[in-house]
């Protein structure tokens, strides 16, 4: 048997797990895991999407001017050794939408005067600094992995403030409680509770002084999960569009670097995981591209999942229209990919708040989400932006690893609006904004400095004792949110 046959026949037995008994489903697993670790799954950047008859490589062109959503940071003040101390612990540091917020504060808190430093807090030893914490040390910000050992001492030593907590791990919470220093949590997506027992749900709740969600959904799924908290205890700060990675790139010339003429291009910034569901979108695609000719999707992202990014790349070889689905891996040029891209499209089955649709809606692309948190904040007012569309388990609320995992190679309940709405975005027929109208909307509403004032002002109440009390200043409230449990719009 060959090792491509091999690896075919066990993707097609994972897709049928749930009929099988559970001593052959743990075999095929193991099987499974140790076939796909030298499998190619996605493809690299060698190459433009569509090769004409010339096969020129792919060159990757520039920023084509600079505006003043381009700018460069301002450097950083001088320590006068005056300013609130803040410590940023995080569980990685490298290429999450959640690293680059951390990485965000780490850069944006000094302009109101709270110094930072960033530290890896992470359960797994081997963690270490990725490469985002490699460009913040390059940038003068303290960012250091002492692991747990050592950790507590660290914190002593730096003496901070106010702790910012961001991602899962325990530890770091426990010293700073057992230090005294007051603690507050920045909840990123309900994800790691996913089935966690309530005892321990509200064991690490008591340890911090307030939780942040960085959208409504995650605050009300919270809340369904721990009752017994004060609504008010948590606020929901939304994440801003950091204006220093929005570029300006000329279309045409992106479009010609990836080998683009008319094809419309969906694009799906997205890590190549369960979450994302490439393979329910990727199923869906092949319905759109049946009806619009000329259609293409682009999924590009790390592949945190070979297993899964395995199933969607076998996918494609089996859909009639696999030859217009690019699955490709990471990049720094989004704003390339971006400019290029007619529409985007992510059908997750669930987010904290989607950094790829919001940097999406900021370059002016019409987007398809699925309901998840954000998604309702980013879609609703200003021009027409695109759709929204139902969970693809139907009540976000409700979604948790086993519904996941029992619905990820199956038909799912949007499916039809998934593909309703991509085709009508590919035909023109779904009225929606000017990519400049779009862009500013979106610029104007989810205002980098807006978000970096919000949170400036939590870590300062956090420090002095005092409540966080935001609510009242949210650009976007609960009854223009509509409620959570309905999912229709567009």
């Amino acid at each position: 048997m060959t090792s491509d046959f091999r690896r075919r026949v066990l993707l097609s037995l994972q897709r049928r797990l749930a009929w099988i008994p559970a001593p052959l489903r743990r075999r095929a697993r193991t099987l499974l895991g140790r076939d796909l670790e030298a499998a190619p799954t996605v493809d690299d950047w060698s190459t433009r999407l569509i090769v004409g008859p010339d096969d020129a490589p792919l060159h990757w062109p520039g920023p084509t001017t600079v505006t003043p959503a381009t700018r460069a940071p301002r450097p950083a003040a001088a320590s006068t050794g005056s300013e609130l101390r803040c410590l940023l612990l995080t569980e990685s540091i490298d290429v999450s939408g959640m690293d680059e917020f951390v990485a965000f504060l780490a850069r944006r808190l000094r302009r109101y005067g709270i110094l930072t430093a960033v530290m890896v807090g992470s359960d797994d030893p081997g963690k270490g600094i990725g490469a985002l914490g490699h460009a913040l040390l390059a940038e003068g910000v303290t960012v250091v992995d002492p692991g747990r050992e050592a950790g507590a001492a660290w914190m002593r030593s730096w003496r901070p403030d106010v702790v910012a907590v961001h991602g899962s791990a325990d530890w770091p919470l426990e010293a700073a409680a057992e230090l005294g220093i007051p603690a507050i949590e920045t909840l990123h997506g309900m994800h790691n509770l996913f089935g966690a027992p309530i005892a321990e749900v509200v064991r690490r709740r008591n340890l911090v002084a307030g939780l942040i969600s960085v959208s409504e959904m995650v605050r009300l799924q919270y809340l369904a999960l721990d009752h017994g908290l004060d609504p008010e205890a948590i606020v929901t700060i939304p994440n801003g569009v950091d204006s220093h990675r929005v570029q300006s790139v000329d279309r045409e010339r992106a479009r010609g670097a990836l080998g683009l003429t008319d094809e419309f291009l969906f694009v799906s910034l997205a890590r190549h995981s369960l979450q994302k569901n490439g393979y329910a979108l990727a199923s869906a695609f092949d319905d759109v591209a049946a009806a619009v000719p000329g259609t293409h999707l682009l999924i590009c992202g790390r592949s945190d999942d070979r297993s899964y990014t395995g199933q969607v790349a076998q996918l494609k070889q089996r859909m009639p229209s696999g030859d217009r689905l690019h699955l490709r891996g990471n990049t720094p040029h989004i704003a390339v990919l971006l400019a290029a891209a007619d529409a985007f499209a992510l059908d997750s089955f669930f987010e904290g708040w989607s950094l790829s649709s919001m940097e999406a809606l900021a370059s002016g692309l019409p987007v398809v989400v699925s309901d998840v948190g954000g998604a309702r904040e980013q879609l609703t007012g200003g021009p027409a932006k695109g759709a929204l569309i139902s969970n693809p388990l139907g009540d976000p609320l409700a979604v948790d690893w086993p519904s996941i995992s029992a619905a990820r190679f199956r038909r799912q309940v949007n499916r039809h609006e998934l593909v309703e709405a991509m085709t009508a975005l590919a035909r023109g027929t779904m009225p929606v904004g000017s990519r400049e109208a779009i862009a500013a909307d979106s610029l104007a509403r989810f205002d980098d400095e807006l978000c970096i004032r919000r949170h400036a002002s939590a870590l300062t109440a956090t420090a002095n004792g005092r409540a966080i009390a935001l609510r009242g200043e949210l650009a976007v409230t609960d009854t223009a949110l509509g409620t959570i449990g309905d999912n229709r719009a567009g």
